[in-house]
């Protein structure tokens, strides 16, 4: 809580949440939420933890080259992240994965933090894509030009950070002792030689997580994997949305789910507060659904995608048998080890 970065990111909630909420009827939202029906969560909850399994799968692909791991640990693994990005700052949840990854299998934490950067790059590709695929439909529905700019704009520079990162990233793998020789030889330049050989060290551990880039047929398991992720999760979504009374076609929800998920990017408090909320219902009530309806459905949705995983992962960590503090410390320790 003393670092700078921790306040801007609460700050960032803040505004958001100012943004989504200025003018609006809080007891006409109450309201809503009060006849919607809560029902359906139900037979979303299963369909999230699927999604979060496949997530699992998915990160042994990547960590398989460095390290042979049990799918069932990897995803108790990734559970207890996802709680940690929910209730602690500065997403402080994907250190203590690689923490953990440490702790449990000996794992060197830059290279298991590599692979949880690859899987963001993966999600930021799929997220784009979605948006991509959906938005002649979205902008034929949406009169407010300044949403319609602010949608191009998310697009197309995410899709150039996403994009630009997987031909970063992919260079490096397909091209490893090239890449490997550049950076050791910058960090010979810019660090003494004492400091320069522990940087060499984490330079060869980085490298270690690319090598799931390596083999094609990795990448498109990954990349299927990863599609089938985000459709589970509008999945969710769209399962979410027959608690209300609206209805909207999958195309739309998937570039919502797309869209929202872009925006959490941006630095915020745990869980996204805002940068979750004030697209989602921006968008809906451009699409021609009632504010508070809008809100109401934002708020279910934020709450049960946040919930049910916060809770297992709670129940997860508390069976490692260690705390919270020292798995952030190890992990800081750890990521120049």
């Amino acid at each position: 809580m003393k670092r700078w970065q921790v306040w801007i990111g609460f700050a960032i909630s803040v505004i958001f949440l100012f943004l989504a909420f200025r003018g609006m009827d809080f007891k006409a939202i109450a309201i809503a939420l009060k006849s919607a029906d809560i029902f359906w969560i139900v037979p979303g909850i299963p369909v999230y933890f699927i999604g979060l399994w496949l997530r699992a799968v998915r990160w042994k692909l990547m960590l398989d080259p460095a390290a042979r791991i049990e799918t069932r640990k990897i995803f108790s693994i990734i559970t207890i992240g996802y709680m940690g990005n929910n209730i602690y700052p500065a997403r402080l949840g994907e250190l203590v994965r690689a923490a953990l990854l440490k702790r449990e299998e000996k794992l060197a934490i830059a290279t298991s933090f590599t692979t949880i950067i690859l899987e963001r790059v993966f999600d930021g590709i799929i997220m784009v894509g979605f948006v991509f695929l959906n938005i002649a439909n979205i902008s034929s529905r949406i009169g407010n030009d300044n949403i319609k700019q602010t949608i191009d704009s998310v697009a197309l520079w995410a899709s150039v950070v996403f994009i630009i990162s997987f031909l970063f990233f992919l260079a490096i793998a397909l091209f490893p002792k090239q890449f490997s020789r550049i950076f050791n030889q910058i960090i010979l330049i810019i660090l003494p030689r004492k400091i320069a050989r522990h940087g060499n060290q984490v330079v060869d551990r980085f490298f270690s997580g690319l090598r799931s880039l390596s083999s094609a047929f990795t990448i498109f398991k990954v990349l299927f994997l990863t599609i089938i992720i985000w459709l589970l999760e509008t999945i969710f979504y769209w399962i979410i949305m027959q608690a209300f009374s609206f209805n909207v076609n999958f195309g739309m929800l998937m570039f919502l789910n797309g869209f929202l998920n872009l925006f959490t990017i941006i630095p915020s408090s745990p869980g996204y507060i805002g940068t979750f909320d004030a697209p989602g219902i921006a968008l809906l009530t451009a699409l021609g659904i009632s504010k508070n309806i809008a809100a109401g459905y934002t708020l279910l949705l934020h709450a049960a995608l946040w919930l049910p995983v916060t809770l297992v992962g709670a129940y997860l960590f508390a069976q490692k048998g260690i705390s919270w503090n020292d798995a952030v410390a190890q992990a800081k320790k750890g990521r120049s080890q």
